[in-house]
């Protein structure tokens, strides 16, 4: 019997839990990697794979341009991304090349929120009401915000990204201006209607159709409130017997939303808002990918489903056989965060990992970057996963590893003067004499 050709399948983007579920599944596999990424130099590559480097991952005319410069336009049988921003061009890419994929318009549903908030509340899901604000540069136009406090932020924004509330058309315009003077490149907004509650999380697999596992939890706090008053953003998911009336009341929300967005095979990491008062529960946003975070390592330690897994199966058009195992434990994960500076030294992966119920860690800004302001849910030092017996518990946890990492973590301010830099080298090499010196 002749051996079968290896199947071939090609990502978009790095992701390093896709690469090791290729390899894993004996995949001959190919990932194009785009510039900015790859200079952040943080994701390991398996020998197995090969990469193909270009400009830009999202770019169709990028992501061609190196293929066909490989000869290597016609030599795949699947394509996936896990990348936010790269959902619709690989939709394209991958009816260009006759494989299958999630449909541009169906990945479009994903990505414009305003899309996806009218497709939702159509079917008759409770959502948010929103406008679009086309150029968030150039708000003139715009003398009422229609709702009594809103939500602003990118149409197509990720990581909760340039997100904030707005009370009336002078915060609005504020907003513009601030904006304006970044130059940012997004410049189509949304309005949505400010909701309030828990936000919750629920992180599934659909194939066919049918969804056959989804894990249900919760934001420590909404992730704006996060942003907003720099507390490290902090989840965990619910356990399915003990919190069984949270899956009761969301799995209907859940299953007629992602019916109305039209996905039938894929990995989908949507939140949703509870209100702890009435129950009622109103769509938020949703994903056509795994979620970030240690998103893809909380539901493992909890479920024991490898999402990336899954995900590569279902691009391949397999059934993904799961072995859900429910641990008992109260299974979360945390960002670890500091102020705004040129980071110099940090606790490492194993001093985290000593801490008590900490199962897994990663360091993520290497010394000498610079650690932005947090004004975005991926803006962090490292992350970090807790157990505990009890979600008290978890939180008690999480509060001990961040009051213990953050007053180890050093880092020389923004904005200083060099006159409090001079101070501060002192502080920073003790015993060392830094002051001016005169000959004899």
């Amino acid at each position: 019997m002749e051996n079968e050709s290896p199947v071939r399948i090609l990502l978009v983007g790095p992701d390093r839990y896709g690469m090791r579920a290729c390899v894993r599944l004996g995949l001959q596999t190919t990932v194009v990697w785009g510039a900015a990424s790859w200079d952040q130099g943080h994701i390991a590559i398996p020998d197995e794979v090969t990469v193909i480097r270009v400009d830009d991952h999202t770019s169709a005319e990028s992501v061609l341009m190196a293929l066909d410069r490989a000869g290597l336009t016609s030599s795949f049988d699947a394509v996936y991304s896990t990348a936010e921003d790269a959902l619709v061009m690989v939709g394209l890419l991958a009816a260009h090349l006759g494989l299958p994929a999630l449909p541009p318009e169906v990945a479009v549903r994903f990505r414009d929120k305003s899309v996806q908030k009218r497709e939702v509340g159509a079917a008759g899901v409770a959502t948010a009401g929103s406008a679009v604000v086309d150029d968030v540069h150039d708000v003139s136009g715009i003398t009422e915000l229609g709702f009594a406090k809103a939500v602003l932020k990118p149409v197509a924004g990720v990581a909760t990204e340039r997100t904030s509330v707005v009370s009336s058309p002078a915060d609005l315009q504020r907003r513009s201006e601030e904006y304006r003077r970044q130059g940012t490149a997004q410049r189509t907004f949304i309005l949505e209607d400010f909701v309030r509650g828990e936000e919750w999380i629920a992180d599934g697999v659909l194939f066919e159709g049918e969804l056959l596992f989804c894990a249900l939890g919760r934001y420590g706090d909404p992730c704006l409130t996060a942003v907003d008053t720099g507390r490290p953003l902090n989840y965990r998911h619910f356990d399915p017997d003990d919190e069984s009336w949270a899956y009761d009341r969301a799995l209907p929300v859940i299953t007629a939303s992602l019916a109305a967005l039209g996905l039938r095979d894929g990995i989908f990491h949507m939140e949703l808002f509870h209100d702890p008062g009435t129950g009622a529960l109103t769509f938020g946003e949703c994903a056509a990918r795994r979620g970030g975070g240690l998103m893809q390592e909380v539901v493992h330690a909890k479920f024991n489903v490898d999402l990336a897994q899954c995900a590569i199966q279902v691009a391949l058009g397999r059934r993904p056989a799961l072995d859900v195992k429910i641990r008992r434990a109260v299974v979360g994960g945390s960002h670890l965060t500091a102020g705004p500076g040129l980071l110099l030294d940090c606790p490492t992966v194993d001093q985290v990992m000593a801490r008590p119920g900490v199962e897994f860690a990663r360091i993520e800004r290497p010394v000498g970057g610079r650690t932005p302001a947090v004004a975005g849910t991926d803006h962090r030092i490292g992350q970090f996963m807790v157990a505990a017996d009890t979600a008290d518990e978890l939180q008690q946890r999480f509060a001990e590893v961040w009051d213990w990492f953050g007053p180890q973590v050093r880092i020389v301010p923004e904005g200083l003067t060099p006159r409090e830099l001079r101070g501060l080298q002192s502080t920073l090499r003790p015993g060392v004499r830094f002051g001016d010196t005169l000959w004899r």
